[in-house]
């Protein structure tokens, strides 16, 4: 199977379902499988050829879940861009992957003309909407001339380990890196969360989360596979995304932490209409057990902390409870869905000590990395052999996360290896500081890292943004962690900031409080 198939059967066997709904834009998934071939058979004849790369960059739309199949269908290679880089970021990734079209968005027209007068590799431009004012050397389309090619589409012989996708990783460890997913990976993964989550044609997807990064486009094909619906949402706004929730009658989506804490948080969430939903997922980031459990109280579903990572398509685990475990208390299974969660049925998982030999011993306690291997695993990384090398052993994918593993098989993540603080001795894991500052009846965000210290090697740092109307100081907000922590765990310095920087995909970027505060 290849992505362009799971489109194709979708529409053999759900062709009058409401497939899309962006705003006034509702669309069959007959109707989106004519859009679909339309544009495939646009960038045909404008000379892509099977391999080649296309680049997009939008908001969450209705181009870009017709981009992900149309690509898939050509046999090219579709590499989402996040909306949120710079110049120097778009022309880095634009020129690695040596694209020859970009499908771009009217509103980031003055950063597209930018990197398009560096002379790169692109061809030709396709706007998503009306061709703005921009004058370079280079052709330029809007989405009128793709409805003009209406003859039959011959889709490419695409082979499923064929590449499908590049997605840039932020940089957080050096320079972006191409993550290669090939059309096995992503049909695979779609046909695990299908079984995984029960999907079906009921369901009612809402993307909410950016297309460009894979905490939300696992949905476009899995929900696809079902036939499900699709309701897209441009950006994330924490009221106008509960409102959505009610007016679509969404039934699932997976949102970052950063967002529902968001969502918990606003003033009239216990008035809204939340009674469509059946589940939640959380991932992309770690999140604290407090949001977990006024996530179930207020949205009234079950919910499912998720962890992946864009080499894996994304899932890894999910905290979905064994059989057995429904006999256990309320607290007790309001804890395991608040861990990492146990293996997704795509993947063999591992907990290794550091002489990549052994196990950790399955007692929750002994932190060791975690590895995996399965069909839902990249290649490796484009044009990258020395770190596609570096990052495997054996087989097996070493993903840079520290975890405990407990006698269930249930994995908790805590904390990346290079966020690891070693103060006076003591590896310091920053997501257990964090958990317990999201206590604090006044903090909105909170994230830790490690200042450089003389005396101390690293000093724990915490970045605090409070709730709207609420007040704290560093001393009261240090006492409370010293009530629950250990002292040498205790942040030594609290920062207060007005709002938490955060990636493109809404996670707290750690690179950039590092950066600007780490300074001893």
């Amino acid at each position: 199977m290849t992505i362009y198939d799971i489109l194709q059967q979708a529409i053999y066997k759900y062709p009058d379902n409401l497939a899309v709904a962006d705003g006034e834009v509702r669309l069959t998934y007959r109707e989106v499988g004519e859009r679909v071939d339309a544009l495939a058979l646009f960038l045909r004849s404008k000379g892509i050829e099977q391999g080649d790369r296309i680049s997009i960059l939008d908001v969450n739309s209705h181009y870009f879940y017709e981009a992900y199949f149309a690509a898939a269908g050509l046999g090219a290679i579709l590499n989402p861009i996040n909306i949120r880089l710079s110049e120097t970021e778009l022309t880095y990734i634009i020129n690695d992957t040596e694209s020859r079209w970009l499908l771009c968005a009217p509103q980031f027209c003055h950063n597209a003309e930018r990197v398009i007068r560096k002379r790169i590799s692109l061809k030709g431009v396709l706007w998503l909407g009306k061709i703005p004012p921009v004058k370079c050397d280079i052709s330029f389309f809007s989405f009128k001339d793709v409805q003009s090619h209406n003859e039959r589409f011959q889709p490419a012989a695409v082979k499923p380990d064929d590449i499908a996708h590049l997605y840039y990783t932020s940089g957080t460890t050096g320079t972006p890196k191409g993550v290669i997913l090939t059309h096995k990976n992503v049909c695979r993964h779609s046909e695990g969360t299908v079984q995984e989550l029960g999907l079906s044609p009921h369901d009612v997807w809402g993307h909410i989360a950016p297309m460009f990064h894979l905490a939300d486009a696992w949905s476009v094909f899995a929900v696809t596979m079902v036939g499900g619906r699709h309701i897209i949402q441009p950006r994330f706004d924490a009221e106008a995304t509960l409102e959505l929730i009610r007016s679509e009658n969404i039934t699932i989506s997976n949102l970052i932490p950063t967002m529902l804490n968001l969502m918990v948080k606003c003033s009239h969430v216990s008035e809204c209409d939340l009674s469509s939903l059946r589940v939640i997922l959380s991932g992309g980031a770690p999140i604290a057990p407090e949001v977990v459990k006024k996530v179930v109280e207020i949205f009234g579903c079950d919910y499912i902390q998720t962890y992946g990572m864009t080499e894996t398509s994304p899932y890894l685990t999910l905290s979905i409870l064994k059989e057995n475990m429904s006999a256990f208390s309320a607290e007790e299974q309001l804890r395991y869905k608040s861990r990492t969660g146990r293996p997704f049925m795509t993947v063999d998982l591992k907990v290794m000590r550091a002489d990549g030999i052994s196990e950790v011993e399955s007692d929750d306690r002994e932190v060791g990395e975690i590895w995996v291997r399965g069909d839902t695993i990249t290649p490796g990384y484009w044009k990258r052999p020395d770190e596609t090398k570096k990052s495997f052993e054996a087989g097996w994918l070493k993903t840079g996360d520290l975890a405990v593993i407990d006698a269930e098989g249930y994995v908790n993540i805590v904390d990346r290896k290079e966020d690891v603080i070693i103060s006076g001795g003591e590896n310091i894991y920053s997501t257990e500081i964090e958990t317990v500052l999201y206590r604090h009846p006044a903090v909105l965000e909170a994230a830790v890292f490690g200042k450089p210290d003389e005396v101390w090697g690293e000093a724990v740092t915490a970045v605090v943004a409070l709730k709207n109307g609420e007040s704290a100081d560093d001393e009261e907000i240090i006492a409370f962690c010293r009530e629950q922590l250990s002292v040498f765990k205790a942040p030594k310095s609290i920062i207060f900031l007005p709002e938490i920087p955060k990636t493109g995909s809404g996670k707290i970027s750690k690179q950039l409080l590092k950066a600007k505060y780490s300074q001893p």
